[in-house]
């Protein structure tokens, strides 16, 4: 017994409309939020980053209140977007951020960009490339008062560093 074309085109376009369906749905999934729940980027100028110049960034608006301010048991990221012509394996920066006391916090990283083979790390296609370090995976940070970052590389200008960032994901 075969099945009349009626039924063939009705089970078709009843395949696509759920094919169609579930692709939204996936699309609509992919676009949430993800884990980052405060972040902030800054580009960098175009002929370099200067030795004595610090990024500061704040992660949120003033909006918030003070019981909303400070995130208690944070991960802290340090996130870097950069070509192919930064000349180094790694980059040296330092962070300075503000926890609930009256004390800065600072810290030195060491942020791998290249392997052993002189393979960009982190994640991107092309000529440009992001990567992310955790810096503490457990912090109280104040999101009102701005967080600084500057390289401290030995060099007077770091070339190819295009935007640097940080991360906030509450725990």
């Amino acid at each position: 017994m075969t099945t009349p074309p009626e039924e063939i085109i009705q089970m078709r376009s009843t395949t696509y409309i759920i094919i169609a369906a579930i692709s939204i749905l996936a699309l609509l999934a992919a676009c949430g939020r993800g884990k980052r729940d405060y972040s902030s980027w800054q580009q960098l100028p175009a002929d370099g980053w200067a030795y004595n110049d610090t990024i500061s960034l704040l992660p949120v608006d003033t909006t918030l209140t003070d019981n909303d301010s400070i995130l208690n048991g944070s991960t802290l990221h340090v996130a870097l977007r950069h070509s192919n012509a930064y000349p180094y394996s790694n980059i040296w920066l330092e962070l300075t951020y503000h926890g609930d006391g009256p004390y800065l916090l600072r810290d030195t990283i060491n942020m791998p960009l290249a392997d052993l083979y002189g393979r960009w790390l982190g994640s991107g296609f092309g000529a440009g490339y992001q990567h992310e370090l955790i810096v503490n995976p457990d912090t109280r940070i104040d999101l009102t008062r701005p967080v600084a970052l500057r390289h401290i590389m030995r060099v007077d200008t770091l070339r190819g560093v295009e935007q640097i960032g940080i991360l906030v994901e509450k725990n």
